[in-house]
């Protein structure tokens, strides 16, 4: 009896090392893909920009460099003389130094000029995910508990509208109809812009211009991003309905509302998780079309307007970090994914 019960404890301590162990393994293997899906990332970004066409000297220099000389001259400023292997190096060896190069056309620091625009990026599509997911989520439960009725059909038939609409041409419409006017209604809101000319910064004026002037920008990117909230919150809502739990938590006389907040809506969040945690990686990567139909000036109207010259520069930088904010976010929703359940470790 003595020898029982000095070793019983012994399994439980082996179990719970082993279970430590199996999410230090998942942690390894996640963060080994991440890491080379941003290594990717990185030799991606220089080779992909290369082959677009067009020569920045001479988008840039029109009108002003008249000689080959000058040309040359613009050129070796930039590295652009250098052989591709050995611009390529150059390229690795400032990216990992945080030197992202010097943009062509605004002449500055490419990392201060991607600061200069963040904000208004995460200004304008975080306010969107955050709407489109607390709304999205909540469209999702009521059109699950409501299945096949019309509560369903208009809320699913809706959000698949909209989501079917391209961003810009939704964005033109809003324009159209509440910022010009159309018909009876006169043009309330901006055209564009994140501000107005005579909006004077820190004062509370300020920032009621600056909350105008997003109004439709946010609800051009709400209405088109409700459905990837719904439907995922509706589907898994839909799989948990039927489990056993949820007939033995009716049984004891627990309310409808009840067993759908305190008991099925909280396991069906799951998969909306990681949907919410990939969208705020996208944050960081902007919209780009909503960007330039509103002349926001935000990363994606900063990489469009590079994309006309090219910008190598400015392009490689955008595009590095707007990858990894995607990559980063998607590591982390696998994390928390294998906290949360531990089915997906295996």
């Amino acid at each position: 009896m003595t020898e029982l019960a000095d070793d019983a404890p012994a399994p439980a301590a082996g179990a719970v090392v082993g279970k430590r162990r199996s999410y230090g393994r998942y942690v390894a293997g996640k963060v080994a893909g991440a890491s080379a899906s941003l290594g990717f990332v990185l030799v991606l970004g220089f080779f992909l920009f290369r082959v677009l066409p067009g020569d920045p000297a001479r988008t840039l220099g029109r009108g002003r460099f008249r000689t080959e000389e000058q040309l040359e001259a613009f050129r070796g400023t930039y590295g652009l003389d250098q052989p591709l292997p050995q611009q390529f190096l150059t390229y690795l060896k400032n990216t990992f130094t945080g030197e992202l190069g010097v943009s062509l056309r605004y002449r500055v620091p490419v990392s201060d000029l991607i600061l200069d625009r963040l904000w208004p990026t995460l200004l304008l599509v975080g306010t969107a995910t955050i709407l489109a997911a607390l709304i999205g989520v909540y469209l999702g439960v009521i059109s699950a508990w409501n299945r096949g009725k019309a509560t369903d059909r208009i809320t699913t038939g809706t959000t698949l509208t909209l989501y079917s609409m391209p961003e810009w041409w939704l964005g033109l419409m809003l324009i159209a109809a509440f910022a010009v006017g159309m018909g009876p209604l006169p043009g309330i809101f901006p055209t564009g812009g994140l501000h107005s000319v005579d909006a004077t910064p820190g004062t509370a004026g300020y920032v009621a211009d600056t909350a105008l002037h997003l109004v439709l920008p946010v609800l051009t990117l709400v209405l088109v991003y409700l459905a990837d909230f719904s439907l995922i919150m509706r589907s898994s809502l839909l799989d948990e309905i039927g489990e056993d739990y949820l007939i033995t938590a009716r049984a004891k006389g627990l309310r409808d509302v009840e067993v759908r907040r305190r008991h099925a809506t909280r396991n069906a969040l799951l998969p909306t998780t990681t949907l919410i945690a990939l969208s705020i990686g996208f944050v960081v990567s902007g919209a780009i079309t909503v960007e330039t139909v509103f002349s926001i000036p935000g990363l994606g109207l900063l990489a469009t307007e590079a994309l006309t010259i090219p910008d190598y520069w400015v392009l490689q930088g955008t595009f590095l970090i707007t990858s990894a904010g995607v990559i980063v976010a998607n590591l982390l929703a696998n994390l928390i994914y294998g906290l949360l359940d531990p089915r997906v470790r295996a």
